[in-house]
């Protein structure tokens, strides 16, 4: 069983003004999938706090997936790529890619993501939409294949070659 933590960046959520929809279904898709949620919370959309919770979830809390929600659009106070791509050890594109490409199919506007993917250490941090129905549409395109890619990041598994 893979661990998991949610960060829902909602500067309205942060201050209780909206309910988090998003967080929520990323919680009930991921536990169902087999993995343990250790933290979920939801802040603001601010760059500092965002790397420092992303830190702290991957180094002190050491879980294997961390998964963002909101703060990828265009909007000035959107800064989750930019914060995820700052803590990376490591760059995974090919996932943020496959989101789009896949969401794509489902609406043009999918071209407007600027979501990130990347590893940081040992944790797999990969951005999602803050749309619940984009959250449930992409999840369960990217959940399949997570576990073997966690598999060898965390040296539990050989190689990806079939």
């Amino acid at each position: 069983m893979f661990t998991a933590g949610i960060i829902t960046l909602s500067d309205k959520g942060s201050r209780g003004e909206r309910v988090d929809e998003s967080g929520r279904v990323i919680e009930e898709m991921i536990q169902e999938a087999g993995y343990e949620v250790k933290h979920k919370e939801i802040i603001p959309d601010d760059l500092n706090l965002i790397e420092e919770k992303l830190i702290e979830y991957s180094d002190v809390h050491q879980v294997d997936l961390i998964l963002t929600t909101g703060g990828t659009g265009f909007s000035p106070r959107d800064v989750t790529p930019e914060a995820t791509e700052k803590v990376a050890t490591r760059r995974v594109p090919g996932i943020a890619e496959a989101m789009r490409a896949y969401s794509m199919t489902i609406t043009k506007r999918a071209m407007l993501s600027r979501a990130a993917s990347v590893i940081r250490n040992n944790t797999l941090i990969i951005n999602l939409p803050g749309s619940p129905k984009a959250v449930k549409e992409i999840l369960d395109y990217i959940l399949p294949e997570l576990d073997h890619g966690l598999k060898i990041l965390k040296n539990l598994d050989g190689e990806c070659a079939r």
